[in-house]
Order: C-alpha cells, then sequence, then structure tokens
C-alpha cells in the first residue's frame, strides 16, 4: 500500500481544516492555550476577540427570539398550547435545578473539599467581592418578575432583555392569531424574511468563531495561569465529577423519557459545545443551537419559548457550583452545617438561582445572600472562590447548555412536538445539519452529507420552514394563522 505524499496530506489537511467549524475551534483552543502560556502579556492583550464576538452574538439573540417565538405561535395555531408548553418547561426547569443542587450537596458532604483549610475570615479581603459585582445585588422575587414585564417595545431590544422580548413576541403572536391570515396576509411572511435575514448574519459572525476562541483562551491561561489548580485542585475536581454525574442522570432521564441519546446530541452539535467552552458564554451559541434543535425535530414554537426562557430558570451548572462552593466556604473556615442549614441552602439558591442571569458577579451574589441567610458563615469568606471562579465557567457553561437542550426535547415530548422520526435520522447523521440562511437545495439533488434526498426542505412562503416540517401542531391544525 502506497502512502500519501506529504504535499497531499498537507492539502487534505487544509482543506479539513477550511471545511470543518470543530477542527478551526480546536485548533483555536490549542494555539490559545499554548500563548497564554508562553506569553501571557500577549494572553491578556487579545481579550477583545472573545469579548467583541460575545458581543456580536449578542446582538442578533433578542431579534432571533422575537421572530422564532412569534412565528412558532402563528404555525402552531393555538396559543393555549403555547401556555401549555411554557407551564411544563418551568416544571421541568425547577425539579433540575433542584436535583442539581441536592446531588451538589451531597457530594460536598461526602468529599468535603474545603475541610484541613483553616482559614481566617478575618485574612480575607471582602471589598474584592464588592469590586467582583460593581456594587450590583440580585433583584427579589418581586422585582425579577416586574423586569420581566417590558414598560418599553424598543428598550426590551435595547437592553437585550430576553424575558421581555419573549413577553412582546408572545403577545405579538397572540395578535396574528386574533387577526387572522386574511386582515394581516404579510406580516408572517416578514417575519420569516426576518428571521432568515439574522440566520444569515449569524453565519457571517460564526466564521470569527476560531478567532474569538483564541483571544478567550489565551486570555485566561494568560490572566489566571494553572496555580490556581493547584490551590483549589479538590473543589475543581469535585464540581467538573459532579456535573458529569448530573449529565449523565440527565442523559439517562432523556433515552427514557424520550428517546434521544445525549451523546448522539453532544456529538451533534460538537462545533457550538467547543465554542461554549472556548468563550465561556453559552449566549454564544444560542441562535446555532436553536436551529440545531428545530432541525433535529422539535416543535419551532417549543424551541423558541423553551431555550431561551432555560436561560433564566434553568442553570443546571450554576446550581451545582453555588451548592458546593456554599459548603466549600463553610468547611474552609470550620463551620459545620446541620441538615437544616443545608435545606436553607436549597431553598435560597432555588430562588436567588432564578435572578442570576445577565447580574454581573450574580454566583457571589448568590453565595453572600445564602451566607446572610444561614447566619453562621461570614460574609466575607465568599471571597475565597474568588480565584477559582473563571474556571469554573466551563464547567457551568456545559452544563447549563446541555441541560437547556435535554428540557427543550423533554418538553417537546411531553407537549407531544417531537418529529421523532426526524430526530433519529438527523442524531444518526442520515440527514446533514445545514444553516438555515443557505439557500435550500434544487430539486432531485442531495444535500451534502444527506443520505436521503426526500429528506429535503419545502420552503414556505418567506423562506421559513413549514409547519408540515415538524411535528403536527398540538391543536391538530395545519400550520398558519
Amino acid at each position: 500500500m502506497r502512502c500519501a505524499s506529504p504535499s497531499s496530506l498537507a492539502r487534505r489537511t487544509a482543506r479539513f481544516l477550511r471545511s470543518s467549524l470543530f477542527a478551526q475551534v480546536a485548533l483555536a483552543l490549542l494555539l490559545g492555550v499554548v500563548v497564554g502560556r508562553l506569553w501571557p502579556q500577549v494572553g491578556s492583550a487579545v481579550q477583545p476577540l472573545g469579548d467583541g464576538f460575545v458581543r456580536l452574538i449578542k446582538a442578533m439573540i433578542a431579534p432571533l427570539v422575537f421572530c422564532v417565538v412569534i412565528a412558532g405561535i402563528a404555525k402552531a395555531g393555538d396559543l393555549k398550547a403555547f401556555g401549555r408548553i411554557g407551564i411544563k418547561a418551568l416544571i421541568w426547569f425547577e425539579v433540575a435545578t433542584t436535583l442539581a443542587l441536592a446531588v451538589g450537596l451531597l457530594a460536598g458532604n461526602l468529599v468535603s473539599p474545603g475541610s484541613g483549610m483553616n482559614v481566617d475570615p478575618a485574612s480575607l479581603d471582602a471589598s474584592a467581592v464588592d469590586e467582583k459585582t460593581g456594587g450590583e445585588s440580585l433583584p427579589s422575587t418581586s422585582e425579577f418578575l416586574l423586569h420581566s414585564l417590558p414598560d418599553s417595545a424598543v428598550g426590551a431590544f435595547a437592553e437585550n432583555s430576553l424575558l421581555q422580548v419573549l413577553v412582546l413576541a408572545c403577545l405579538v403572536g397572540a395578535a396574528l392569531l386574533h387577526l387572522g391570515q386574511k386582515r394581516v396576509p404579510a406580516i408572517l411572511p416578514a417575519i420569516e424574511q426576518a428571521q432568515e435575514v439574522v440566520f444569515a448574519v449569524v453565519g457571517f459572525i460564526m466564521k470569527l468563531a476560531p478567532v474569538a476562541v483564541f483571544g478567550a483562551t489565551a486570555h485566561l491561561i494568560g490572566e489566571y495561569g494553572l496555580g490556581a489548580l493547584s490551590t483549589y485542585g479538590k473543589l475543581i475536581g469535585v464540581c467538573y465529577a459532579v456535573a458529569l454525574v448530573f449529565l449523565v442522570l440527565l442523559g439517562v432521564a432523556l433515552k427514557a423519557f424520550t428517546g434521544v441519546s445525549l451523546w448522539k446530541f453532544v456529538r451533534y452539535t460538537r462545533e457550538e459545545m467547543l465554542l461554549a467552552l472556548g468563550t465561556a458564554s453559552s449566549e454564544a451559541v444560542m441562535p446555532r443551537m436553536m436551529q440545531k434543535l428545530r432541525q433535529a425535530g422539535c416543535r419551532e414554537d417549543a424551541v423558541g419559548l423553551v431555550l431561551p426562557t432555560g436561560y433564566s430558570f434553568n442553570l443546571d451548572g450554576a446550581s451545582i457550583y453555588l451548592s458546593i462552593g456554599t459548603l466549600f466556604i463553610a468547611q474552609a473556615v470550620g463551620v459545620d452545617l446541620t441538615l437544616g442549614q443545608q435545606i436553607t441552602v436549597v431553598v435560597v439558591l432555588m430562588l436567588t438561582s432564578k435572578g442570576m442571569a445577565g447580574v454581573p458577579g450574580s454566583a457571589f451574589l448568590a453565595l453572600s445572600a445564602t451566607a446572610s441567610a444561614l447566619g453562621v458563615i461570614p460574609a466575607g469568606a465568599v471571597a475565597l472562590l474568588l480565584g477559582v471562579d473563571r474556571i469554573m465557567d466551563t464547567m457551568r457553561v456545559a452544563t447549563n447548555l446541555l441541560g437547556n437542550c435535554v428540557a427543550v426535547f423533554a418538553v417537546s415530548t411531553w407537549e407531544g412536538a417531537l418529529d421523532k422520526e426526524r430526530m433519529r435520522k438527523v442524531l444518526d447523521g442520515e440527514i446533514a445539519f445545514r444553516p438555515e440562511a443557505e439557500p435550500p437545495t434544487a430539486p432531485g439533488s442531495v444535500a451534502s452529507g444527506d443520505s436521503t434526498a426526500p429528506e429535503t426542505e419545502d420552503r414556505a412562503p418567506g423562506g421559513g420552514s413549514r409547519a408540515s416540517d415538524h411535528a403536527p401542531s398540538a391543536a391538530g391544525q395545519p400550520g398558519g394563522i
């Protein structure tokens, strides 16, 4: 057998790098680690590359969610079905986050990551926590609910408040159903066309993903180094191990409830997962995740409501970190929490974690609130976690993101809004993912990587997917308003 020549191998490698976003991001991640380790000053200097990418993606999230939710409501043809999806999503979120908190507390008690540190709280700089949080505070329940209601249609988009955008989208979708296709025939096609434009812009921005991952990774390694791994090794190991166990439990529940393999889904979304890990931001991949979930058989209204809402209500990774972090702080300063106090930890964190999204230093605010509620942990002891918080981002982002995707599949199945046959074909690789901004495949041809020609999508007027591409609507009606 003849070996490939070096030039042929180089050409194939270059072609693979050009065509594979996963390979580009993986290479950028490796280069970021090398640059950050060898030239820390350079690593810190390239941080804007990652921050700029995340800012561009965030600019597209609000209009995308607005368009997807309106189109989902209109095509489902039943506002009651949309309400049921929302209620079922909240039930799933509460069960999942409570499980995450409980698993974290159980692991913290079994392993005791902070025992033996014997830290004197007086030696800690409590002002560093205030600097990290920027003087912010977590909203109360009433403030959180009130802030979810927009006081300005423009302001909801300007502030990038997803919950406010969701409320506006639900109102507009309900109005479309009320008025009907005959009275506003041009609105839905216009919204679908706007959605296509947003997806096209996201496609342009995604080409910068490797550059963003390089900048974010180089900054992380250059700024924080690897010293924290030795100081907080036990805590880091416990958090990551618990997150893995939690994801295994989620995967078992997902397989039993929906028939979806979490491992196959991770393989299907490996590019987005690696990008989220590299930039330490799950928001950076929300648009692409919405596309992939829809093409994997989840109905448009379920994806449009469950995934964005989960970013505020379903922070499984943050819940694991907060529960273990609370026990770590207590053990480090020599405080032995009783069972009653640990139940208080769960209750307080169940409430505070719901208002964390978008608040600077929210993890420290939640930990401070928990310490104050217990009354036995010095507030300044929260500063113990300052040195390790950024390293925990990878665990939090991966767990939060997968937890929300699992929620979409679970709620879709619960509501009868999952096309299981299409899901199976997509996750098995029989149907290749195609970004929605790309033109549809020409009749009689097969999309790249798609081994099933009949599965090419039929496009509705205005460029959106027809409702028949997904599961039948909950109302049993054809798509449209």
